[in-house]
């Protein structure tokens, strides 16, 4: 299972004006991820677009940053990609699907912006910008992860 992760609205409140507040929610997911051990990691973030992979896996516990594998390609990278599938997060998925070893993969986003994917998608756990993970994301979360 791969784990498409957002960091604004997800792991802190967007927005976030307070940098002591930057991913305030990130215990409570690496909670989720410690049960799921095969769970990995990709990175869908708008912050992979001026860090590199090894600055963002230096956000994450030493127990869980070795899990992220990659960080998705920009949907202006996609553009052909982006013409068929239509929602600029959900093109990034797929093209790092697709150019994995695994594209048949399952996957679950964690994103609060629904509208970067396509409509009423079952593997999307949507959070609430100003909430980010919160229990009803943890619950949702792990009951996707069981079933899988």
């Amino acid at each position: 299972m791969i784990l498409f992760l957002d960091f604004d609205g997800v792991l802190h409140p967007e927005p976030c004006f307070d940098r002591t507040q930057f991913f305030c929610f990130l215990p409570k997911l690496e909670m989720v991820l410690h049960d799921f051990p095969s769970v990995k990691i990709v990175i869908s973030s708008t912050w992979r677009e001026n860090r590199s992979l090894h600055e963002l896996r230096g956000f994450f516990s030493e127990t869980i940053r070795h899990r992220i594998i990659g960080t998705t390609p920009h949907w202006r990278d996609c553009a052909e990609l982006l013409e068929v599938i239509g929602f600029q997060r959900q093109t990034e998925i797929e093209a790092w699907l697709r150019n994995s070893p695994e594209p048949w993969e399952s996957w679950i986003a964690i994103d609060d912006k629904s509208y970067l994917f396509r409509p009423f998608i079952p593997n999307l756990i949507k959070t609430a910008s100003a909430i980010g993970f919160d229990e009803v994301a943890e619950m949702r979360l792990r009951t996707l992860l069981s079933i899988s």
